[in-house]
């Protein structure tokens, strides 16, 4: 069987709820539910905002796992409300443009935070072999 190997967010939570901020068993990395947190201050207001920091929050997840964006095969997201699918599939298709994983979107009556309009999941499955780049032309410090 192959190895389980945990990555923690370092939030309190983890130990509380039971989960980690990803986990990668084999050549898989799962996710988990990524909210837009901000270590300083307050979550961003605008959901587009809101989606690119839970980008950002999963790829560095996904680089501790080993991964890049562009081995990422499945994503969901959560969104409060139905103004703000737009802004969150906008992110969502500059992040995954080229990569186009299978991906669902719905409309959930609350989030964990009700400053939140926007939670994202992810799963991927990385390749044998060496890469040089990451097929997305996304990166958390090109995100404006």
């Amino acid at each position: 069987m192959a190895e389980r190997r945990r990555i923690p967010s370092g939030s309190p939570f983890e130990p509380l709820i039971g989960f980690s901020r990803a986990v990668r068993v084999g050549d898989r990395v799962v996710v988990s539910g990524t909210g837009p947190v901000v270590e300083d201050g307050p979550c961003p207001l605008d959901a587009g905002a809101q989606a690119r920091r839970c980008f950002e929050i999963i790829a560095a997840s996904l680089a501790e796992a080993g991964a890049l964006l562009a081995d990422v095969v499945r994503t969901r997201m959560y969104v409060t409300s139905v103004d703000a699918a737009d802004a969150v599939g906008a992110v969502h298709a500059e992040v995954f443009g080229l990569v186009r994983p299978a991906a669902t979107m719905v409309v959930v009556a609350g989030l964990l935070d009700p400053d939140w309009q926007v939670e994202i999941e992810a799963e991927a499955v990385v390749p044998t072999g060496h890469r040089e780049t990451d097929a997305s032309p996304w990166t958390p410090d090109a995100a404006g």
